[in-house]
């Protein structure tokens, strides 16, 4: 009875889904598809989608999500920007870990951010009093201050940018599951998998790297 209810709820938003949608969550799964082969194209992937929900959002006058997404748009913009400058031996950005310093700096923004992002909330949808004393806008403040973490991170290559998408997709499942938004929850299950491979993919990226520059120092050495 529950799997045929979610089946239901499933296609009824599949059906009211608008094909503008269906194309930014399209490019927006293609983006973290690319981003787990450390592929420049999660950039422009990752723009088209997150510029197509800034219009969606402010259609429907969802301004905090919007800002949100042009946030998420600005940081694309930088990634794609760090990505591919090269350093004075004409290499690009190498993928690697957060010193113990970094890690602690991005633990410490999420709850500034936490912050920011309640504030924006509030500041747009006080008057829907159903929605401000519901838990939502709480959980939607900590899943969208991970996921601001992450995608800096990413843009600085840093292997823990998984490990943050990771959190706020287990986060995000439950709870567009909850407000019957289905299609959405399966989206960030789908990103969630997706984050898991993403994250063994990019160990096994730096270790190889970190393999070959071993191999290349003997060879001076010898």
């Amino acid at each position: 009875m529950l799997l045929s209810s979610f089946f239901e709820i499933f296609y009824e938003n599949v059906m009211n889904t608008t094909w503008l949608e269906l194309v930014a969550v399209f490019f927006g799964i293609m983006s973290v598809w690319f981003a787990k082969q450390a592929n420049l194209l999660v950039y422009p992937t990752g723009i088209v989608s997150t510029v197509i929900y800034v219009y969606i959002c402010f259609n429907f006058q969802l301004y905090a999500d919007m800002g949100i997404n042009v946030f998420y748009t600005s940081m694309s913009i930088y990634g794609w920007y760090i990505w591919t400058r090269k350093d004075d031996l004409k290499r690009f950005r190498p993928i690697s870990w957060n010193s113990k310093t970094q890690q602690a700096i991005g633990i410490g923004m999420i709850p500034v951010l936490y912050v920011v992002v309640f504030g924006l909330i509030y500041i747009f949808k006080q008057d829907d009093v159903a929605y401000m004393q519901s838990y939502i806008p709480y959980v939607d403040s900590l899943t969208t201050s991970i996921f601001l973490i992450g995608m800096f991170y990413m843009a600085r290559k840093k292997i823990e940018n998984w490990i943050y998408w990771i959190a706020g997709n287990i986060i995000s499942i439950p709870l567009y599951f909850v407000k019957d938004l289905v299609f959405t929850s399966f989206q960030f299950t789908v990103f969630l998998v997706l984050a898991i491979l993403g994250l063994m993919e990019w160990i096994k990226m730096y270790n190889e790297g970190r393999a070959r520059e071993q191999k290349f120092v003997k060879e001076i050495l010898n």
